[in-house]
């Protein structure tokens, strides 16, 4: 039995890496790819159904500069949010998986708060709340619309899910999002929010390692997949498309450009899959500036994301205009604008 709180769902595991799985003749990769579609889809459903914004309140005092975090434990079931293991103030736990969860919300929201001045996703000290060893051999870890939950994966093709930091990241932006701009899940809306998962997820990993743009390896899942399986990760910004090509996983089937858009009915109309267009654009427009990518880059998509004129049904065109309006706000007429203008135009996205 699955409990979910307010039925918004944003895996990190692309469904269509899933479906190819849960093909598969053995029952090692199958099984757990099956259980895992079969969860995912449920929760998908109603995440294109039920858009929600949460508030705290937070009346009764000033917002604090600290996380409030609180590590759960499914114990291998699917309700949430399972078993208190860990809260704020207490020493690590023996447990490693709970201890990189707890370090991830934090480098979360750190950058937030000290790079963008935002009080953890809400902007309002929401608390950061997370469960691990969620359901048996879950392939996933997904934004519920409160909380961040975690699979141990299946142990061969994907590992722990809290291994990767920008995975934490990329899942708790959906959360941003949701509290800002919220973009509608279909589409290219849908691409777009899946899009700013992944520029927020690899900005938190880059602030953490204090790496610039030309350090960066601009993958989104680095270390999740198994030893065995062909490939780096589960995208890559840098170059879409070339992330994994693997007998089992299939090929990463992510564009780069406006040229090979794919119009698909699946997956949420390809929100996974054509991200891989946005995504490049930023990557071009970090590197092109240079530097550390949260800084000026990552400003400007902040910005975009949060200065109230993002429509939830924007695509990438009406996002294109409001990154390049928003470099000219923050820096005036100068190489950010140009940067920008020339990044979208490279990818194929009219600005004009």
């Amino acid at each position: 039995m699955t409990t979910q709180k307010h039925g918004i769902f944003c895996g990190i595991v692309p469904p269509h890496v899933l479906d190819r799985l849960a093909q598969s003749e053995d029952p090692r990769h199958h099984e757990p790819a099956r259980r895992t579609l079969e969860h995912d889809g449920t929760l998908r459903t109603r995440r294109r159904l039920t858009a929600a914004r949460t508030t705290v309140d937070s009346s009764a005092g000033a917002i604090s500069d600290k996380p409030q975090r609180t590590i759960y434990d499914a114990g291998h079931v699917e309700t949430l949010p399972g078993r208190k293991v860990h809260a704020e103030a207490e020493a690590p736990s023996k447990d490693a998986t709970v201890n990189r969860a707890h370090a991830g919300l934090g480098a979360t929201f750190d950058l937030y708060l000290k790079v963008y001045g935002r009080h953890s996703i809400d902007g309002a000290g929401l608390p950061l709340n997370a469960t691990v060893h969620y359901g048996q051999n879950y392939d996933n870890a997904f934004w519920d619309g409160e909380q961040m939950v975690f699979g141990d994966g299946d142990g061969d093709l994907f590992l722990d899910f809290t291994l990767p930091v920008d995975v934490i990241g990329h899942e708790l932006t959906h959360g941003v999002t949701q509290h800002t701009a919220n973009l509608e899940y279909y589409g290219q809306s849908g691409a777009l929010n899946e899009s700013i998962s992944d520029v927020f997820g690899s900005l938190i990993k880059q602030y953490a390692l204090g790496q610039t743009t030309d350090q960066a390896d601009w993958l989104i899942g680095a270390g999740l997949l198994g030893p065995d399986v062909t490939g780096a990760a589960l995208r890559s910004m840098k170059a879409p498309g070339t992330a994994y090509d693997d007998d089992k996983l299939g090929k990463d089937p992510q564009p780069a450009t406006m040229d090979d858009f794919v119009r698909t009915s699946r997956d949420n109309g390809g929100v996974h899959i054509n991200s891989g267009i946005p995504n490049h654009a930023f990557y071009l427009l970090a590197t092109a500036l240079g530097g550390h990518a949260w800084e000026r880059a990552g400003h400007i998509w902040y910005a975009t994301l949060t200065g109230g004129e993002l429509a939830q049904d924007a695509d990438f065109a009406a996002f294109a205009r409001l990154t390049a309006a928003s470099a000219r706000t923050l820096y005036g007429e100068g190489d950010a604008v140009q940067a920008v203008l020339k990044a979208w135009s490279q990818v194929g996205v009219p600005t004009a």
